[in-house]
Formats: structure tokens, sequence, C-alpha cells
């Protein structure tokens, strides 16, 4: 790719080049040509007007220009004076001298295309190019601006013909003045210019490479970056992140983005590794006990049945705590499948109703209120959300003294309902409020095999009201109690 940029830009600068310096070759030769005729024409003007004034030295005859016959010899070389009627050799050698200076030369011919005069007397005056008959007789044809380059004495020289009239006007062409101006001022000008677009070209090739590889490196090194990132990632290191630095284009959003998923994974692994860790020290608390009482069997405890029956009985213990165990992790697996929420119409007062007669069965010496709130009816799964209040009132009795109060209630919140299981018991941490609704985590008031579950009770009910569209909340303080709060939409909350 940086290739492609230098050969476009290396491409770019020459056709630049190239048009400057044709333009400028353009404008010095047109700049030439119009001085040439500028200063020719008041001079012609003037002498056609009085006349050349002063008589002319005698000159031998000058040579004719190859392919133009040559002029015939005059019969008078007489000075004329007044305005000019026709073209004689005087004349033209008087007008020829008169346009002649030390860079231009000036040649007279006449209508016919022969040479009358040449106005170079000085050897340091420019040579004449041989005129072109072809362009002699465009401009006896009236042509007025003619005007090319040709090699005189091994020189480039600029000529520039202009046609002979008494007038502007006048239609009738008496000869043509050949003006003719070497370039080599103009060429030196030329060959300075493409010396500098020459160097200009390297400098700029130059600098466009080292910008362009610095462009490229900045724009690759945030891709170098991710990459060695991934690397490091894929060796097992899920703690490196690419940060880029304020980078709001679209490789700093990839990064951003790419930090995120990275994050996200790096809390669902970690939560992964908890999960497991937490299952087999729940798996491996029974499967110890179970061990134990066998290994006690089978050294003769058999013998005494009070014992055998005792170790027995510690046995199916543990074991329907292994089978609950793996039933609630069974239906925590499975929360995420739709299939399993089989939704009715649910009115709300009796099924709480009938939720809180159940609950009272367990409730020992605490006290269960219901606190019914507006005529509500849900679309919900009745068996799913039994489990869900059993798990809660579960966790409020277990965390409630004797006498202590649970009281559960609704209320119409907008296009949903809201269900609150509160108690007045011991209350939950602070520290373990982020996290009770992790799998397997119990907090230090609950650990006790006694009064603690497997830590999967609130797993599931928060499981189970996603699933039905809802949320679960908490809220606790410590010796004062605990209330949990779960949020359903209502299907038609005009209805229901």
């Amino acid at each position: 790719m940086t290739l492609l940029y230098l050969g476009l830009l290396s491409a770019l600068i020459c056709l630049l080049g190239a048009i400057l310096y044709t333009d400028t070759k353009h404008f010095l030769i047109s700049t030439t040509a119009l001085r040439l005729r500028a200063q020719a024409k008041p001079v012609i003007e003037r002498w056609f007007a009085t006349g050349p004034g002063l008589p002319a030295p005698l000159a031998p005859p000058s040579p004719p220009s190859p392919g133009l016959p040559p002029a015939p010899p005059s019969e008078s070389r007489q000075p004329s004076s007044g305005p000019v009627e026709q073209l004689t050799e005087d004349t033209a050698v008087s007008l020829s001298q008169a346009l002649t200076s030390r860079d231009t030369t000036a040649l007279v011919i006449d209508n016919q295309g022969h040479i009358l005069a040449t106005g170079r007397r000085l050897p340091e005056e420019p040579p004449a190019a041989p005129p072109d008959p072809q362009r002699i007789n465009r401009a006896l044809a009236g042509e007025n601006e003619i005007t090319y380059i040709d090699i005189a004495n091994g020189q480039r020289t600029l000529v520039v013909l202009i046609p002979l009239r008494r007038t502007p006007t006048d239609p009738r062409i008496l000869g043509v003045v050949q003006l003719n101006t070497p370039l080599a001022t103009i060429d030196q000008i030329l060959w300075r210019q493409r010396l500098l677009i020459g160097a200009g070209i390297i400098v700029a090739v130059l600098l466009g490479a080292l910008g362009g590889l610095w462009i490229t490196g900045s724009a690759l090194a945030p891709l170098k970056r991710m990459i060695a990132t991934c690397k490091r990632i894929a060796a097992g290191d899920l703690s490196q992140r690419v940060n880029l630095p304020r980078h709001y284009d679209e490789v700093g959003q990839l990064a951003a983005a790419f930090d995120d998923m990275v994050a996200h994974l790096e809390k669902a692994f970690a939560a992964q590794r908890r999960f497991v860790a937490a299952a087999a020290h729940e798996l491996r608390t029974p499967l110890t006990a179970i061990k134990g009482s066998l290994e006690v069997l089978l050294r003769g405890s058999l013998d005494d049945k009070a014992a055998a029956t005792k170790l027995i009985q510690g046995m199916y213990r543990e074991v329907t705590r292994l089978n609950r165990l793996a039933e609630q992790l069974l239906s925590l697996t499975r929360l995420d499948t739709p299939v399993l929420i089989h939704k009715e119409k649910v009115n709300l007062a009796q099924f709480l109703n009938t939720v809180v007669q159940e609950a009272k069965l367990m409730a020992q010496e605490r006290v269960i209120t219901l606190n019914p709130g507006y005529p509500i009816v849900l679309e919900a799964d009745p068996d799913s959300l039994k489990q869900v209040f059993y798990n809660l009132i579960d966790n409020a009795i277990r965390h409630t003294r004797e006498g202590g109060k649970i009281e559960i209630g609704w209320g119409k919140k907008h296009a949903s309902v809201e269900i609150w299981v509160a108690d007045d018991g011991e209350g939950i941490p602070p520290t373990d409020l982020p996290h009770i609704f992790e799998p397997f985590y119990r907090g230090d008031r609950s650990r006790s095999r006694r009064r603690g579950g497997a830590g999967l009770g609130l797993s599931l009910a928060k499981g189970i009201v996603e699933a039905h569209g809802g949320t679960i909340s908490v809220e606790s303080s410590l010796g004062k109690g605990t209330c949990f709060r779960i949020r359903l939409p209502i299907s038609d909350p005009e209805r229901g």
C-alpha cells in the first residue's frame, strides 16, 4: 500500500512538474515574441510614414535564402525620402538595420519571397535563420501571428514574421520582416527550471516517502498492539487490554470494543471458575461424609444395629442433599431455554394467597402476612414463580428470628407489577449484596450447614424472573431486615 502511495505521488508530482515546465516555456517564448512585435511595430509604422530618412551605405547583395530565388539587382541605390510606396533594396536595407540590435537580427523579404536585405553588420549580432518558404507564403497571404523556432548557426533561434503594410488596414502586403533572436537566455532559464523541478520532485518524493512511512506506521501501530494483546490473551492472560489512549477513529472504536469483549470474557471465565470451584466444594462435602460412613460400616459397624442405622440415615440425608443439589444445578443450566417457561394467565392475588398459606406450614414461629394490592392478572408460569417465592420465603425464614415478621405484597408500577418479600431479620452485609445472586455464593452468616443451603436458590430465582422478562433486586440493612423486590411486566396494563 505504501509503494502504491509513493508511485501515485511520484506520478502526480512529475505530471505537475511537466505542466509547470511547459507553461513556463510557452510563457517565455510568447513573451519574447510579443516583445519583438511590440518593438518592431512603431519602427515599421514610422518607417512607412516618413521613409528611411538617411542614405544607406552601399552593400553587396544579400545571398538568397535556400529555396528562394535571388533578389533582382537594383538599378539605383539612391536614398529616398518621404512615405514608402514600395520596397526597394535601399529602403529594405534601411528598415532591416533599424530593426537589428545586439540580440535581434532582421531580414526584409519582398512580396515575391526574395531576401532584399539583412540588418546584421557586426559579428556580435546574432545570425539569422534561413527563411521558411511555407511560413513566408502564409505571412504574405496576410497571417499576422507566425512564430516558430529554428536553428541558426547551430543555436536555437526564435523567428517572428511580420507582414509589411503601408497602413495596418491596408490589404496589400509589400513584403515580410523576419525577426531572429537566439534562445540561449531562455534555454538557460528553462534549464534552471528543469533542474529546480527535478530537485523538487526528488525532495517531494523523499518527503512523501518519509511521510507515508510515518503515516503507515502510525496507522498500523494500534493494530500491531492489538495483535500482540491477542497473542497474550490466547496464551491465557485475560487481564490484557489494548487501552488505546483517546482514539476516536475506527481503529480506536475497534480497540474499545475489543477491550469490552475481553472484559466480559474475563468476567464470564472468572464466574465459571467460581461456579466450578463452588460446585466441587458442595459436592465434595456430602461425598466425603458418605465415604466416611461407608468406611465405618466396612470396619464392622454392621454388628451394631443402632450405629449402623444412624450411619445409614446420615448417608441418606447426604444423598438427598446431593439429589437436591443436582436438581438445582439442572434447573440453573436450563434457565436460558424458553420452552421451560409455560406462560398462562395468573391471578396474582389468588396465586400469592396460596403461596402464603403453604409457606405458613414451614414458618414455625415466624409470622407471614399478605399485603394485597390492586387486582392484577399476569402472563406467567405459576410453577416457576412458586419456586421463586418458596426460595425467597425459605431464605427469609432461615434468617429471621423466632417471632419475626415476613411480609409479602405487591403494587402496580406503570406497565409492570412490583412484588416484594420483606423480613425484619438479621439483614445482609453490604459486602455480600453484590454477590448474593451468584451461584453457590453464601455470606459468612449463612455458611453453616445447619442453616445454609447450597447457595443456588437466589441464582435460580433470578434466572426464572429474567426468563419472564422481569428483574429482581434486594435492599438490606444489618439488624433491620431484607426486602427482595420482583418486577414483572403486565401484558395489558389497562385491563391488568
